[in-house]
């Protein structure tokens, strides 16, 4: 059998090289038009930072893993091909800033149907709205070859950034959704799944219709990003009431209905897949005519956007009220730990603010390069009508914990990195600017322990 996945991002890279290392008799080749990440996967430095990723890689890269660009070839040669390409959220035209922008996943099956000289099984990775895989079948069905003819499965990824590796070599569920009122389709269901029963027990591989296995997607991440925007909601009223969140999130997640996950109060969610999902959610939603069911999904996404806003009102609020000319020292950068991923991080969101504050940032992340920083966060700035360069002039990247803290004015914390954990505080508050402040954006610190230091210490839903 050979396997094919077309887009070698942060879902496509890990998902391949994990089935290469557990079927070493598949040859798995991951195709990408992008010459420079192909180059970084066959390279010392992946382009995708994960615990574990880099030993999966080379177990199997050159044996029966491989990385290229030569995507016709890769597509023609296939049984399966697998679609991971990216499903940004539009900004333009119909559904501008809430519908899934599918042009890839259709630049996807037109390249597919023009190159291929044999029937193959076509596997949508990528996160999609409800029947998309009947788009790709007509594209597929009116272009494709005499001889012909295509299978298109939905196999969506449930993966977290930062156990993505352990999450694909002992999975939860692996849903495959296809044609199930079909022979053809329930024997792709079958070929597929055989791939997978190598390494998964069978009761954990799930087959559904094909909509069901693509709205399964939309909505699991719908449900963990409600809880997430729940519990900072109650984290405003124990700051009100002088309740403690992470007391409460451990006394109602004792409750065996809801359960201790998903439960941590914090500056806001970010990652590539939360918020786009919901929008995507939304969008649907108002399509169908269900408003009431749009406004209740939308109000997740707003409730994350005001955690960010209040946690940097709060540091200017607690600063006596101006930031302006002060140093700050910025901890952690990415979306969350054990990850590169920036992507809709709460940090860029705060650091933009801050800066808009007049505020100088210092900012270490132990993954995140300053490229990415001063992208992600000029991006933000140009997106609001600032002069983006002239602002960036306040923003630097320190090379250490110690070094982004030395002479500031305040501390945030910002991304739950466990080293940010065994920091030397006492040395940090001696080394800063009095009076320390210091905002915990994640709850991960004794704010107690800090207060007694001397810090002016703050974390989330903890009270003044």
């Amino acid at each position: 059998m050979k396997i094919c996945c077309i887009g070698a991002g942060y879902v496509g890279g890990p998902t391949m090289a994990v089935i290469a290392e557990k079927c070493p008799d598949i040859t798995v080749t991951v195709v990408d038009i992008n010459r420079q990440r192909i180059d970084a996967w066959n390279s010392d430095t992946l382009p995708v930072y994960e615990p574990g990723l880099d030993a999966t890689v080379r177990a199997a890269r050159g044996r029966n893993l491989f990385f290229s660009t030569e995507v016709d070839t890769a597509i023609r040669e296939a049984d399966i091909v697998f679609i991971s390409v990216n499903t940004p959220t539009k900004t333009y035209g119909e559904g501008a800033g809430r519908a899934a922008d599918l042009k890839y996943i259709e630049l996807c099956a037109r390249r597919i149907a023009e190159v291929s000289d044999s029937s193959k099984i076509i596997v949508e990775k990528s996160t999609v709205p409800v029947r998309t895989a009947d788009v790709v079948r007509q594209i597929l069905a009116a272009s494709a070859k005499p001889g012909c003819s295509f299978q298109v499965l939905s196999n969506p990824e449930f993966l977290a950034e930062g156990t993505a590796i352990a999450d694909l070599q002992l999975p939860d569920r692996v849903l495959i959704g296809g044609d199930t009122a079909s022979p053809a389709g329930l024997a792709a269901i079958e070929k597929l799944a055989s791939v997978y029963a190598r390494w998964i027990p069978r009761e954990r591989i799930l087959s559904t219709n094909v909509w069901s296995s693509e709205l399964s997607k939309l909505t699991a991440n719908a449900f963990l990003a409600q809880r997430i925007s729940s519990i900072n909601a109650i984290s405003q009223l124990c700051e009100a009431t002088g309740a403690d969140v992470d007391e409460v999130a451990r006394a109602i997640g004792r409750d065996s209905r809801i359960g201790p996950k998903f439960l941590k109060s914090s500056v806001g969610f970010g990652g590539s897949c939360f918020q786009k999902d919901i929008l995507n959610l939304v969008y649907l939603c108002q399509f169908f005519g269900l408003p009431e069911v749009a406004a209740y999904w939308e109000a997740v996404v707003k409730m994350n956007d005001h955690q960010k806003r209040r946690f940097t009102r709060r540091v200017v609020t607690t600063m006596f009220n101006t930031v302006s000319g002060k140093k700050i020292g910025v901890l952690g950068f990415a979306f969350k730990k054990d990850t590169n991923d920036t992507r809709e991080s709460a940090a860029i969101y705060v650091c933009a603010d801050l800066l808009e504050e007049q505020a100088a940032l210092t900012v270490f992340d132990p993954k995140v390069t300053e490229k990415g920083i001063r992208e992600d966060v000029g991006a933000v700035l140009a997106e609001r009508g600032h002069d983006a360069e002239a602002l960036l002039a306040r923003l630097t990247v320190a090379d250490s914990a110690e070094a982004a803290t030395r002479d500031s004015h305040a501390v945030l914390v910002l991304t739950e990195w466990d080293q940010f954990k065994s920091l030397d505080f006492k040395a940090i508050y001696a080394g800063m600017k009095k009076p320390a402040f210091l905002f915990d954006g994640r709850n991960i610190l004794d704010i107690p322990a800090l207060r007694a230091l001397g810090f002016t210490a703050h974390g989330i839903g903890k009270g003044s």
